[in-house]
């Protein structure tokens, strides 16, 4: 952790500790995966002169469910957004350092985004359903590359469905209008829209913040039942999700990642006292 970051540490608004620690539930072993699908070096993100997030240097395993955490305003989001250059989009935003997607730097110059945002795909904090049918939604990203033909956008929509499990909730109402349903089944729609493209990272931003506690079981039992065939990177507020959910965890503070362990050692020997202030609520 750097010098800056410890000394803004020791300003941190002292809360009652609780001494509460998460720890991560037992889950099945992942197979095939370990190796770096994401890779940041000395990376930072500016907006304008502000660093937002500050020299990040991090791998993210394929195949795994890292989650990251850390209070409001510490960049967490930024540098989820960072992967399929959705950051593009804020005037006055650029980077420095290197963030390597499968080794190829994702801010290069002959870098396709559409190609980028079909291969890193992304669910945001609140459910966002285009007002189209359930069927046009999922078949909405095969069709803008170049998939036509009916009988296979069908099969899609089919098998996009069944990976978000909202299949059997929708299939006798595929033409009624998406914005039909429930919260936290338009959260498990994007999921399906998002897949349908055959994405090899899976982003999401806050996934849940926005549901009731139903809904959410239903978006962490889908995180589950992904694990091992996505890479998925989850930013969440809630640190009891990110110990049921992910394999690893990092910490972010004032833009600067503290940590990033396994998340059963994150949670219960992390090596930086201002993780461990922040997990056992110290501040928030």
């Amino acid at each position: 952790m750097t010098a800056d970051a410890r000394e803004s540490s020791q300003s941190a608004p002292a809360q009652k500790a609780t001494r509460d620690i998460y720890l991560p539930p037992a889950r099945k072993t992942v197979t095939g995966g370990g190796a770096a699908h994401i890779s940041a070096k000395e990376f930072s993100i500016y907006y304008g002169e502000f660093e937002a997030v500050k020299k990040v240097s991090a791998d993210i395993l394929s195949k795994y469910v890292t989650a990251i955490i850390g209070p409001s305003g510490c960049g967490k989001s930024t540098f989820l957004r960072a992967i399929n250059r959705m950051n593009d989009l804020i005037p006055n935003c650029h980077t420095t350092g290197a963030l390597l997607f499968d080794g190829d730097d994702v801010y290069g110059k002959f870098t396709d985004e559409v190609l980028l945002r079909k291969k890193v795909g992304m669910v945001f904090q609140k459910p966002n359903p285009f007002p189209k049918s359930i069927f046009d939604n999922i078949a909405y990203g095969p069709r803008l590359h170049g998939v036509h033909d009916k009988k296979q956008l069908s099969e899609i929509v089919e098998r996009s469905l069944r990976k978000a499990a909202i299949w059997d909730e929708v299939c006798d109402r595929l033409d009624k209008n998406a914005l039909g349903l429930s919260g936290g089944q338009q959260q498990r729609l994007c999921v399906a829209r998002t897949l349908a493209v055959e994405p090899e990272v899976l982003l999401l931003d806050e996934p849940t913040s926005a549901l009731d506690p139903k809904a959410t079981a239903k978006i962490e039992d889908l995180i589950q039942e992904l694990r091992g065939s996505y890479t998925i990177m989850i930013v969440t507020h809630n640190m009891q999700q990110a110990s049921r959910v992910s394999d690893s965890t990092m910490f972010f503070y004032e833009g600067v990642l503290v940590e990033h362990e396994p998340t059963a050692q994150l949670f219960t020997n992390p090596k930086d006292t201002i993780t461990e202030d922040y997990i056992t609520g110290r501040f928030s």
